[in-house]
């Protein structure tokens, strides 16, 4: 995978606020379309690019599949989180513990999509057995905390300190976080993240596991997972949400 922070949101960089605030909507919304709705549960994030030290993240109180720009609000990062308005996700903590350890994170995602959720409550590794689960060449870290909301800053900073280096934490029999270095990576992380889970789950039904050549991995991830690639699976999953009357609310 592409290090997080190392180049321009897929959509080109420095971005107006109102600008991320319409991406975030549309990360929402992509995700939702992807196995991530839960309710009015889960809830997806990005750095302020003019100003790194401000995140925009989804209201609660929404789905993510009705996010629209006018629903995501901001938050300094060095805030107390006790202060902040009562449209705040009440597991806000996991966004500002990442931020705060990882400046080369742009983009979160908290939610419980199925197969990844189920997957966090076994004892399984993801096997590199598609070219999606090549993208996490680097393997899943797991928090093995309490099953619990991730409310206090401690709990956050647990997680993030679980997360490390890289770019998915399983929360056991909880769900999964994302962090990437923009939001399109974000988004394309997390539903190959699905992807592979489920394509494994297929796999180890009909017969004995054969993963990819750990030489070949490599190659694979390098070639498949590019930041114009990423541009264009960004552009075809919003032609994709107008092509089925998913954008209400949406600017043009």
């Amino acid at each position: 995978m592409t290090p997080a922070g190392t180049g321009a949101e897929a959509n080109g960089g420095g971005e107006r606020s109102e600008e991320v605030r319409s991406r975030v909507a549309w990360a929402c919304r992509i995700l939702a379309s992807e196995g991530y709705q839960d309710l009015t549960l889960g809830h997806v994030s990005a750095r302020d690019p003019e100003r790194p030290g401000r995140m925009w993240i989804k209201r609660r109180g929404v789905t993510l599949g009705e996010v629209t720009p006018a629903q995501v609000i901001e938050f300094e990062l060095g805030g107390d989180l006790r202060d902040a308005s009562d449209e705040m996700h009440l597991e806000a903590v996991l966004h500002t513990e990442v931020y705060s350890r990882r400046e080369d994170v742009g983009a979160i995602v908290h939610g419980h999509p199925p197969y990844a959720t189920a997957f966090a409550a076994t004892d399984a590794d993801l096997l590199h057995l598609s070219h999606d689960a090549v993208m996490f060449d680097r393997g899943l870290a797991i928090y093995e905390g309490p099953p619990d909301l991730i409310t206090e800053p401690e709990q956050g900073s647990e997680v993030a300190e679980a997360l490390g280096e890289r770019s998915v934490v399983l929360l056991r029999n909880h769900g999964v976080l994302v962090a990437q270095r923009d939001l399109a990576w974000m988004v394309l992380a997390a539903v190959t993240l699905e992807r592979a889970v489920r394509l494994q789950s297929i796999a180890t039904t009909l017969g004995g596991a054969m993963p990819i050549e750990p030489m070949l991995v490599d190659e694979l991830r390098r070639r498949k997972y590019s930041d114009g690639l990423v541009d264009e699976y960004w552009r075809a999953w919003v032609r994709d949400l107008r092509r089925r009357g998913l954008d209400d609310g949406m600017e043009p």
